[in-house]
């Protein structure tokens, strides 16, 4: 066993094997399942709750400390429970019995767990048994829930234990997350304007954005795709919002890289609230077209953005407890003016990767008599008809240029500095992201709390096991890729794409044309 497996609830740690799983119901195990458990949240009952879920001591070594070796595993299940602000306010991830027991007695009655309800209706919320691979099974369900102050969602895994002769299904691993905070509804639906526009609207629309005689509550820095659904959401909660982004248009993070960058992600993955991607919409964005949609989503959303500006400064004032914010503002053909906000709330929208591009020092640059060029200052292949060109670096970037220069007859070469973890877009990625986000799949919304559900250290496991399968189904591509010298990587922890993208940002490529 693979150490990374330790966190996996395997049937031969329970006692089974698939077999014993022939004919499952399991709407009536979730059912039965959810509502004890609603009725332990009712009584606010620390113990009846913790007889529903595994019990399990075992905690697992850290993601950024190496694995231990697969000979000191703990060969008990794991149990998990996360959330995600429903009743702690915070992202917390909670790990074995001790664990939860002390975490329930901390929220548990504070939190007033109320009117749990199993979620049937829902795109891809249906209770379902699922044997992702022979030596796993569970039923996942999900439900939605009350707090005191709030309304939330959640997902829960039960996997089979011994009970004399028969099974009892126990939760291995649970999610509740906050959806919407009671007296605050979304103004969406039925709680849209429905006001008639008297010819006020542009010159409302200018004084809001312009902020002239106050300061927004909240001051968002970033005006990406996180930046934009932050300020769509708390407009939608009647906040309102002022995103500061230093391109001269938003969508420029995208417009003004190379030309042949595309998202290697899929349309199902990447909609924006509200106002998702039309059906016609490519599975795969071409990076302007992105880009441009951007710009119209800020516009139709009626976002208040203020481009070509920059945050210089943040402080917190110890006695307020609000934030001073200096920004700078101003197109590049006029003088720069510089305004301080006094503000509830900062919000960093910025991205995890990218940024400025580094360059290596390597011996001779400083003669070389060509050009030298990061990634981010690359803009199309035919800037370099008839020139030879080395491409260093062998990842997203490096793949996506080197393949753009063949395509236009430019004699390339791409080196390669360290391994990097190849997966195709056709196969490796419909196995990645395909039960959560694909055309037959469940809704964009459950989806994400499908997704949200597993736990980064349950995720360790699952993502090995993953790229192990997607191996065999890219033999072709990854067998001819060897043979041509190119060094393959398994990725962070063996785990191949999902954890490398979200502990480094890079390592990683995942083919749509170039390996081949």
């Amino acid at each position: 066993m693979h150490p990374s497996e330790a966190t996996l609830p395997t049937l031969n740690k329970l006692g089974f094997v698939s077999s014993d799983f022939n004919n499952i119901d399991a709407l009536s195990v979730a059912q039965n399942w959810i509502q004890a458990f609603g009725s332990a949240c009712e009584a606010d009952s620390v113990q009846q709750i913790l007889d529903l879920l595994l019990e399990s001591n075992f905690v697992s070594p850290s993601l950024l400390k190496a694995s231990p070796p697969a000979s000191e595993l703990n060969q008990e299940p794991s149990v998990y429970w996360r959330d995600l602000l429903a009743l702690t306010w915070d992202l917390r991830t909670f790990e074995s019995t001790p664990v939860i027991r002390q975490f329930l007695q901390d929220r548990l009655k504070l939190s007033e767990i109320r009117n749990v309800k199993i979620n049937t209706t829902d795109k891809g919320a249906f209770p379902a048994f699922q044997l992702p691979y022979p030596d796993l099974a569970w039923i996942q369900a999900l439900f939605k829930f009350e707090t005191r102050l709030g309304f939330g969602s959640g997902v829960v895994r039960l996997v089979p234990t011994k009970k004399g002769d028969g099974v009892e299904w126990k939760a291995h691993c649970i999610l509740t997350n906050l959806e919407d905070l009671k007296g605050f509804p979304e103004k969406i639906g039925h709680l849209r304007n429905h006001n008639t526009d008297s010819g006020s609207w542009e010159s409302l629309r200018l004084k809001e954005r312009e902020f002239a005689d106050q300061d927004p509550p909240v001051i968002i820095i970033g005006g990406g795709q996180s930046g934009l659904d932050v300020a769509a959401r708390l407009k939608s909660l009647g906040v309102n919002s002022l995103v500061i982004e230093k391109n001269e248009r938003i969508g420029d993070n995208w417009r003004n890289r190379y030309e042949a960058l595309c998202l290697h992600d899929p349309v199902w993955y990447d909609h924006l609230p509200y106002m998702p991607f039309p059906p016609n919409w490519p599975v795969y964005t071409p990076a302007r077209k992105l880009a441009n949609w951007l710009d119209s989503y800020a516009e139709a959303m009626e976002l208040n953005v203020w481009t070509s500006s920059t945050v210089t400064k943040v402080v917190q004032d110890p006695n307020t407890e609000r934030w001073n914010v200096t920004v700078k503002f101003g197109p590049k053909d006029s003088a720069i003016r510089e305004r301080v906000f006094n503000v509830k709330h900062v919000i960093f929208a910025q991205g995890f990767s990218g940024g400025r591009g580094f360059i290596p020092q390597y011996p001779g640059m400083d003669v070389f008599k060509g050009p030298l060029l990061h990634s981010l200052q690359h803009r199309k292949a035919t800037d370099h008809l008839g020139k030879k060109v080395v491409v260093i670096g062998s990842c997203t970037s490096g793949h996506d240029i080197s393949v753009d220069y063949a395509g236009h007859g430019v004699d390339v070469t791409m080196f390669q500095r360290s391994s990097t973890y190849i997966m195709s877009t056709k196969k490796g990625l419909r196995l990645t992201l395909g039960d959560f986000y694909s055309e037959d799949g469940p809704s964009t919304e459950v989806g994400d709390r499908l997704v949200a559900s597993f736990p980064n250290l349950l995720n360790v496991g699952m993502s090995y096991r993953l790229t192990q399968k997607i191996a065999e189904a890219d033999a072709e591509l990854l067998d001819g890729l060897k043979k041509r010298g190119f060094r393959l990587g398994w990725g962070y922890k063996d785990a191949g794409f999902l954890l490398s993208a979200w502990a480094k940002a890079g390592g990683y490529y995942l083919d749509q044309r170039c390996g081949k």
